[in-house]
């Protein structure tokens, strides 16, 4: 495969899609490219807003393989990134864990949709995710992640995710979640998932919350909506299963407007 190193070590892909402001009131996508499992395409948008769709080309991550998705939004330019399908973490026969990296900038006056479809931690397999998000002061940002620790009727597979997010060179997010086995103990306990196999986080950057900061509080029984420092807010989540988990995320995110 051209560019897609599959050494023993398991695949290296990297996907890379940069928006800009076209000029007419519409978003161009001058980079729009992927590798082997990582197949971004352009589908239709809403007026002013490209849409992405990632496409995904071969199964996995397997163990051992690493993805990397890097996005950059520039001024004047919006961008809503989807996935046609679910992401399913499995075994690999290499050695290792797999890694899924994800690196989102945004300028000021841009702004990015990050809505990918859930990811799924099948039994036995091992995955890093790292997801970072950069933005200018007046970016603007909606980034869900929803992960699922094993398919129906199965036992969960080893799950680590970090999340950062900075904005105008500050960090105002970074959080780790280890959960499956062999994570630190007391992930599935009272002060961690609580049982449950779903659990997602909802950040919603918007230069407006600056001045009129979202009050924190409780979305029902099993989501938070906590306040960050600086333009943004946190919403966390877990479920029984992953259409509840997307229930609870939507339903905050259309409260948020």
């Amino acid at each position: 495969m051209d560019g897609v190193s599959t050494a023993t070590a398991g695949v290296r892909a990297t996907a890379r899609i940069r928006a800009t402001d076209d000029g007419r009131g519409g978003t161009a996508l001058p980079v729009l490219e992927g590798e082997g499992p990582l197949a971004p395409r352009r589908t239709r948008g809403r007026v002013g807003e490209a849409r992405v769709m990632l496409v995904g080309a071969m199964s996995g991550p397997l163990g051992g393989d690493h993805f990397t998705v890097e996005t950059e939004v520039a001024e004047g330019a919006r961008l809503h990134i989807g996935s046609a399908a679910a992401t399913i973490a499995l075994p690999g026969q290499a050695e290792g864990g797999a890694r899924y990296d994800v690196r989102l900038g945004v300028a000021d006056g841009g702004e990015l949709h990050w809505l990918p479809e859930q990811l799924i931690c099948a039994a036995g397999s091992d995955l890093t995710v790292r997801t970072r998000a950069e933005l200018g002061a007046a970016g603007r940002l909606v980034l869900r992640e929803e992960q699922v620790l094993g398919r129906a009727g199965e036992e969960p597979g080893r799950l680590t995710s970090r999340l950062t997010l900075r904005v105008a060179g500050r960090t105002v997010l970074d959080q780790e979640l280890s959960c499956g086995p062999g994570a630190p103990g007391g992930w599935d306990g009272p002060a961690g998932l609580g049982g449950h196999r779903a659990v997602g986080q909802l950040v919603v950057v918007r230069p407006e919350f600056a001045a009129r900061p979202v009050p924190a509080r409780l979305l029902g029984e099993w989501a938070a909506l906590m306040p960050l420092a600086g333009p943004a807010v946190l919403v966390t989540a877990v479920a029984p299963d992953a259409l509840r988990l997307r229930g609870l995320l939507d339903a905050a995110r259309a409260d948020l407007g």
